[in-house]
């Protein structure tokens, strides 16, 4: 086979076509996208100038694609791939996955979504282990929901662009303390996201104890289009002030957001836990979620 690999900092216009429409092909034929949405804005807006995206192709077309994203210096560098579905089974996921393991020393942390056999294999080919597995759990919409009681001097308003950012950063920095992907994110990462087309204010809770921020409850809708099935609703982050941990503060923000969900007609929401986050689950479990599917992470423990 006579793959080729670029390595690019930034790919030019055609190149991110391309990859939009391999990352479409894949969604359609696996049910589940294979790209995560911090990579999906990278692709779409730049972001780290350190990241590095790689082509695989087949001739003159697209084989495959991999992102290479310095997010953690002590754990390794994070990474997303895909193959094109009519391009699998020829040693492209191979090609790439051996490049991604020469750029990055041997120790790249490499997502699967949706725990598919075929990338449980070629990582294993590679002597990478699973090392982390993060839950989808869904929830019917349409079965009773808890009244969302809040903390007594806690009260509860929604988002406004343009004013709230740098409280939200500095409680979501707080609270995500010990989470590199989620706790790191700047300023230009909430605006992106502000940027579009599926952000909706209405749906972004804000909980405040005086004029301080407690935590908050951001919602996401998204489909067919984007995600290979009708549209969801998601819990898209729940964060919680450390100060004001153990109030049930959580509880009614998640609640307070469901019930926004289903005034908009969803009938089933979702969100992303942990596996380790044991007492997330518990919370969530309690709340009528059940686990729907998983994504994977690979990488060498020796």
């Amino acid at each position: 086979m006579n793959a080729r690999v670029k390595v690019s900092a930034r790919l030019d216009d055609q190149e991110i076509a391309e990859v939009l429409g391999l990352v479409e092909a894949a969604t359609q034929a696996d049910g589940v996208r294979p790209l995560n949405e911090h990579v999906m804005l990278h692709l779409r807006y730049g972001g780290d100038p350190q990241a590095r995206s790689l082509l695989v192709r087949d001739g003159a077309d697209i084989a495959g694609y991999a992102h290479v994203d310095p997010t953690d210096e002590v754990e390794g560098p994070s990474v997303e791939l895909v193959v094109h579905p009519e391009r699998r089974r020829r040693g492209h996921g191979t090609r790439l996955l051996r490049e991604v393991m020469d750029m990055t020393g041997g120790r790249p942390r490499v997502w699967a979504h949706g725990d598919h056999e075929g990338a449980a294999a070629l990582a294993a080919s590679f002597g990478l282990d699973r090392v982390r597995s993060l839950w989808q759990m869904r929830r019917p919409l349409e079965e009773p929901l808890p009244a969302h009681t809040l903390p007594e001097g806690v009260e509860l308003r929604t988002f406004v662009p343009g004013q709230d950012e740098e409280q939200w950063l500095k409680v979501n920095a707080a609270a995500f303390a010990h989470h590199p992907e989620q706790g790191a994110w700047t300023v230009d990462d909430l605006l992106r996201r502000e940027s579009e087309p599926w952000f909706d204010p209405e749906g972004f809770f804000l909980a405040f104890r005086g004029d301080r921020l407690a935590g908050f409850h951001w919602t996401k809708i998204h489909g067919s289009s984007e995600h290979g099935h009708e549209p969801l609703g998601e819990v898209y982050v729940v964060g919680v002030d450390p100060s004001q941990q153990g109030t049930g503060l959580g509880r009614a923000l998640t609640l307070a957001g469901l019930a926004h969900l289903r005034e908009r007609g969803l009938v089933h929401a979702m969100l992303y836990v942990d596996e380790a986050n044991v007492a997330a689950i518990r919370l969530y479990e309690s709340l009528g979620f059940t686990r729907w599917d998983v994504d994977v992470m690979y990488a060498r423990t020796g």
